[in-house]
């Protein structure tokens, strides 16, 4: 009889739960540190060993114009690929995150058509498209493979009241971007929680935690203009010793009826401000009746918002 068949996985967490497992195993048993993970070493070694015909053979960093990365073919066609990130990017957390992206097309998505997949900034909102729920696979790929839940919940365990600066050693200990780690965050905690990006006294986006989308507090960005409030950290108007520290706001702020503790960074020339802002644990009383069928028109900020902003 043959030797029977390993079965793969088919989804983005059960690629990178397999390939987290691997990795685990393999620092334990040379004592060497779990994260953060070395993804180019990760892509080498598993798509030579699992797909010896497909392997990854080429990682670096090209002079892309409008792209963040991408997972071409071989040009012989000779089975290979090749990885590759734009070399202007300089945060190593970005970079490893577009590394961790592009490995997530290769085992998700390459043998769709056979062609590039090249992943850029401006398509990233598209997603209702066939493109877009690539993007959204592969940037859930990479969230799990970077940042097992395993570790994590060990890792936030300790996080009651969190500020975004609590989300600094995250970023370091997973090598990701500090926006990368507050939406990983978000996705699993309890607390009425939601991170708002911010461009020249505008929302550009926001996501909030299930629990505080489910109390019927979202912001639809998309749809329309939205400016920060005059009494947020965002607007810049409102001065503390250390915004990343964060202060509670009286209500009216950021909900009518609700106070919220919001913590702030600004990007270098403070075009950008990333907001995290915790709600009380116990909303208003809800004015309407919630309809489960809702959740399915949730504005889809998280996973194409991973790569744009860090």
């Amino acid at each position: 009889m043959g030797q029977a068949k390993i079965k793969l996985p088919t989804t983005p967490q059960g690629w990178a739960i397999r390939l987290s497992q691997l990795v685990k195993v393999f620092h334990e048993l040379h004592g060497l540190d779990r994260f953060p993970i070395d993804v180019s070493a990760v892509a080498r070694e598993f798509s030579a060993n699992v797909f010896p015909d497909e392997p990854i053979t080429l990682i670096e960093g090209q002079a892309f114009d409008k792209f963040e990365g991408a997972l071409i073919p071989h040009p012989a066609q000779n089975g290979e690929w090749g990885i590759f990130y734009n070399s202007a990017l300089s945060s190593k957390g970005r970079i490893n995150f577009t590394l961790a992206h592009e490995l997530g097309h290769y085992l998700l998505h390459r043998q769709l058509s056979g062609e590039p997949i090249y992943c850029a900034k401006s398509d990233m909102w598209a997603w209702d498209s066939d493109y877009g729920l690539m993007e959204a696979q592969a940037n859930e790929f990479a969230s799990f493979l970077l940042m097992p839940l395993d570790d994590f919940r060990a890792q936030i365990s300790g996080l009651d009241l969190p500020n975004i600066g609590a989300f600094e050693f995250l970023r370091k200990r997973y090598e990701v971007s500090l926006t990368a780690a507050i939406l990983k965050w978000l996705d699993i905690t309890k607390k009425r929680a939601m991170i708002v990006v911010s461009r020249d006294g505008f929302i550009d986006w926001s996501w909030g935690s299930k629990p505080l989308f489910r109390s019927g507090v979202f912001f639809r960005a998309r749809q329309t203009v939205i400016p920060v409030p005059d009494g947020s950290l965002a607007s810049g108007k409102v001065t503390i010793s250390d915004p990343a520290n964060g202060t509670q706001l009286a209500e009216g702020v950021w909900a009518e009826r609700e106070s919220v503790y919001e913590s702030t960074i600004f990007s270098e020339y403070h075009d950008m401000a990333i907001s995290l802002l915790i709600y009380p644990d116990d909303p208003p009383r809800r004015l309407f009746r919630f309809d489960e069928e809702e959740e399915e028109d949730r504005p889809f900020d998280t996973f194409d918002q991973f790569m744009r902003n860090q």
